[in-house]
């Protein structure tokens, strides 16, 4: 790595606009992943893009690595950014990466350019060569179905015999500052649809119909009146939210012939998606079978509950953010779901980034002086990892 190259990309400013400018809203790029792929070649890693798989809109996706031996330390992440809303809102266009009061604003300001942008400049910054190798595994489709991102990369990975030893992914899992909170795990989630099916009619002669509503909201009654558990000390407890109830009836005066609702559970290790699609379904079936009623459902697993257990990988870490913050960081295990989950089955894996508290939302933003903080974390774990984490 040269020394010009390096002391260009120090500074994690200028790559974090750049990568802001390119409206990169899943499924599109933008050029997004070739001004990453450009600032990495620059520092001397190798990049290869990944193909999409599926015959859904191509998604761009870069492996990049620098060094060929063990171990390989990976930063994961994503390039893609949710729509902005109405643009007319924020306080600066979402795709200008404007600067004002120290506070750097865009879409994907937060979740998560700049992180991309820190971590590469921490790699700029490093002193000395590292023991073993470090990569960069950077999708277009996390945002999206990710179908076609991360967990496509790890096939790829998987299929060609290379292999991942530790992890990082930059999502922004702070609480107030860069450091204060590292995401150990996540719960898993379970999307259910459920379908109760009636009779249309005349509400004039109900008994000439089946009103599916009773039923539904019957079956939702039994399901949410369950607390389905108390947490343990690694999770918090499992939940189920209804997103939504359609019947889609314009008419005041007919009885309609079926009702929808969708539901998501967010649960932890003291819950499987089986067991849960068992239970909805007898208790579906308790709630409508006497009413005369049938029911449909069906399941999606967006993801199983993991956790990352403590030990050398996550004390480097904690080391790391408390050389810089002179703080120890908090583990946690909540929020959403991240690619973390695809990251899991290869190897340890921790979320470490900046603030969560705009992202997605009108004048999503990220302070400089967070910036660069995470730069530095980033910088302090790199060294740290190097030097104590072995395979």
């Amino acid at each position: 790595m040269k020394t010009q190259e390096r002391a260009r990309f120090a500074d994690p400013l200028p790559l974090a606009q750049e990568l802001i400018r390119c409206r990169s809203v899943t499924p599109h790029d933008d050029g997004c992943i070739a001004v990453l792929e450009r600032a990495l070649g620059e520092l001397g890693f190798a990049c290869t893009r990944v193909p999409s798989a599926t015959g859904g809109p191509r998604i761009e996706n870069l492996y990049a690595r620098l060094g060929k031996t063990a171990p390989n330390f990976c930063f994961a992440g994503h390039t893609d950014v949710v729509p902005p809303g109405d643009a007319a809102a924020w306080r600066f266009q979402p795709f200008d990466a404007r600067v004002e009061d120290g506070t750097l604003f865009g879409r994907g300001a937060a979740d998560m350019k700049s992180a991309i942008a820190a971590f590469v400049a921490a790699v700029a910054r490093a002193k000395t060569a590292f023991g073993g190798s470090i990569s960069l595994l950077i999708t277009g489709d996390e945002e999206g179905p990710a179908i076609d991102g991360t967990a496509r990369v790890l096939e790829w990975l998987k299929a060609r015999g290379e292999r991942i030893d530790h992890c990082i992914v930059g999502e922004p899992t702070a609480e107030a500052s860069a450091g204060d909170t590292v995401k150990i795990g996540r719960r898993g989630s379970l999307t259910c649809t459920l379908t109760v099916i009636g009779m249309q009619g005349h509400v004039g002669y109900p008994e000439r119909a089946k009103n599916p509503v009773p039923g539904i909201v019957a079956a939702l009654q039994r399901l949410i009146g369950r607390k389905l558990d108390a947490g343990n000390a690694q999770f918090q407890a499992s939940n189920l939210e209804v997103t939504t109830i359609d019947i889609g009836n314009p008419a005041a005066n007919v009885i309609p012939a079926q009702a929808k609702a969708t539901f998501n559970i967010r649960f932890n290790t003291e819950q499987t998606a089986e067991g849960l699609e068992d239970w909805i379904k007898v208790e579906t079936q308790a709630a409508t079978r006497p009413l005369g009623l049938k029911t449909e459902v069906a399941f999606t697993r967006g993801a199983q509950p993991f956790l990352t257990e403590e030990g050398e990988f996550t004390q480097v870490i904690a080391d790391a953010v408390q050389r810089v913050t002179n703080q120890r960081p908090k583990f946690s295990t909540t929020g959403g779901t991240s690619d973390a989950r695809f990251i899991r089955e290869h190897c340890p894996v921790a979320e470490l980034g900046l603030a969560g508290s705009t992202m997605h939302k009108v004048d999503e933003c990220v302070s400089l002086a967070d910036l660069e903080k995470l730069t530095r974390i980033y910088e302090e774990l790199l060294a740290a990892y190097f030097a104590k984490v072995k395979r």
